[in-house]
């Protein structure tokens, strides 16, 4: 008997999608009995039962094409504006689940649609979801979806802006995309030779970066190439943070609550220009000029690279057959050379960072990397 099966791309777009996508369909046609049903634009098209039939027609040449031919949104299921507030809409695209008499709900997105995926779950959904983001912080898997794609993209920045930096004796500070993790600036950073890498999980010391630089001008290198994460902080900013993240965590009535949580706010939005204030204190202390370039979206943009398209055919693949086994409730993780089914409660609400101890840490430091501490 044939299993329909629905599927939806959340959160960011990333390279790779299609490929999953891809993967899935051809799968469900060709080696299982299933029917793909897909719906627009997240769980936005899931509320709205805005949707396709996903056949062979409609997979036919998407492999290379970045993006996601499904379309993708930001919405909250559990909070989602309509009629002008935000509804707990769980229930509506419970109907539309039962509706179109679905075996199972594929959602592929990042850490907060593993969060949102998980809350319809709890509602009886069978679930199952697929790890993308180019951030590569998704808990419980090796690699994410879009990871590598974005990787080389941020690398071929690194390598171009070399020669830039050493025409006109210049200091020059990449910011790279990754949220909270600092995986995809330090993998472009060793990748590109940059001379100093800052990531989220070590905080810097701004005086401790000029000096670095000051030494390499000293020996007659006189520019300097700086790999700086989005979520990158110095550590009296970190000290900071966690000072105002305790006082709303300590706050005893809700007034103080909101009080609180609108100073964290403001913090936020003062650290969004974080990387220009660094390159003019940089400017500053050693006395070299500087500039700054923000690759912002055109990391997750395009073609993606083999290896994505390789894991978003291999993940969307075994989805099919994890369905036909009756799985449900679990993510696909990629563990070494393979999938595993890995229970989604177990990736919710976490966060996969750089360790100190990790081997490209090590890596940077041993061929002389400033990590800024």
């Amino acid at each position: 008997m044939t299993k329909n099966v629905g599927v939806l791309t959340a959160g960011g777009d990333t390279p790779g999608l299609n490929a999953a996508l891809r993967g899935l369909g051809k799968s469900a046609m060709y080696k299982y009995d299933l029917q793909l049903i897909g719906f627009y634009d997240g769980f936005r098209g899931l509320l709205n039962d805005r949707c396709i039939i996903l056949d062979d027609s409609s997979l036919s040449g998407i492999l290379t094409i970045g993006g996601t031919i499904l379309g993708t949104s930001r919405d909250k299921p559990h909070k989602m504006e309509v009629g002008g507030k935000l509804q707990d809409m769980r229930d509506a695209m419970v109907d539309t689940y039962h509706k179109h008499h679905l075996d199972a709900l594929v959602c592929m997105g990042g850490g907060g649609t593993q969060k949102n995926a998980y809350g319809l779950m709890e509602k009886g959904l069978n679930i199952i979801t697929l790890p993308k983001t180019i951030d590569n912080d998704i808990a419980n898997t090796d690699v994410t979806l879009g990871f590598d794609t974005a990787l080389g993209i941020a690398t071929d920045a690194v390598d171009r802006l070399h020669s830039t930096a050493h025409s006109h004796h210049r200091i020059i500070l990449v910011e790279i995309m990754g949220h909270n993790a600092g995986w995809l600036a330090l993998g472009a950073g060793v990748s590109g030779g940059a001379d100093v890498i800052l990531i989220p999980e070590i905080p810097y010391d701004t005086q401790n970066i000029a000096e670095a630089i000051l030494e390499r001008s000293r020996s007659g290198k006189h520019f300097s190439i700086v790999a700086v994460s989005e979520g990158a902080m110095s550590k009296n900013d970190r000290k900071r943070e966690q000072k105002l993240i305790d006082e709303k965590q300590g706050a005893k009535d809700k007034k103080e609550k909101g009080k609180a949580k609108k100073v964290l706010e403001e913090f936020y939005a003062h650290q969004s220009n974080r990387t220009i204030r660094l390159s003019r204190d940089l400017e500053q202390l050693t006395g070299l000029e500087s500039r700054v370039t923000i690759l912002g979206y055109v990391q997750r943009g395009g073609i993606p690279s083999a290896r994505d398209r390789l894991l978003g055919s291999m993940i969307g693949g075994s989805t099919a057959a994890l369905i036909v086994e009756g799985k449900s409730g679990v993510m696909v993780s990629v563990k070494g050379q393979t999938t595993k089914p890995v229970k989604l409660e177990t990736v919710v609400n976490k966060r996969r960072v750089v360790p100190a101890d990790h081997l490209w840490v090590k890596t940077a430091r041993r061929v002389g990397t400033c990590l800024g501490d």
